[in-house]
C-alpha cells in the first residue's frame, strides 16, 4: 500500500465513511467511486492533486498529511490542521524558535 492510500484508508475509516460515499462526495461517478477509492487506497492508482485537496477537505485533514512518510510530522499536520489561526501563529513562532537555537556541544547541559 502506498503513503497516499495508507493515510488516505486511515483518514476514510477514521471519519466513519465508506469507500463509495468518500468517492461521491469528492464527486466521482457514482457508479465507479467505491471501485477508483479502493485502487487509490490499495497504491493502484493515484488520484490527481485536485482530488486529493477535496478529499482533505471532506476528511478534514491538511492535504500534506497524505504525502509524508514521517509519522510524527503525520502527527503534527493533523494537530495543525485542527488548530485555530490564533494557535497556528503561536506554535510556529514557538518552533521557529526552538529551530534557531545555537547548538550545545556533547557534554554540556542545555
Amino acid at each position: 500500500m502506498s503513503v497516499l492510500g495508507s493515510r488516505l484508508k486511515q483518514a476514510r475509516l477514521q471519519a466513519g465513511l465508506s469507500q463509495e460515499r468518500l468517492g461521491i462526495e469528492a464527486g466521482l461517478d457514482p457508479m465507479s467511486a467505491s471501485a477508483r477509492m479502493n485502487r487509490y487506497e490499495l497504491g493502484h492508482r493515484a488520484p490527481n492533486f485536485e482530488l486529493v485537496e477535496e478529499m482533505a477537505r471532506i476528511l478534514n485533514v491538511p492535504t500534506p498529511y497524505f504525502y509524508t512518510r514521517d509519522e510524527q510530522l503525520a502527527r503534527l499536520l493533523l494537530a495543525f490542521g485542527r488548530m485555530k489561526a490564533g494557535e497556528k501563529a503561536r506554535l510556529l513562532e514557538a518552533a521557529e524558535q526552538v529551530a534557531v537555537r545555537p547548538k550545545v556541544p556533547k557534554g554540556r547541559a542545555n
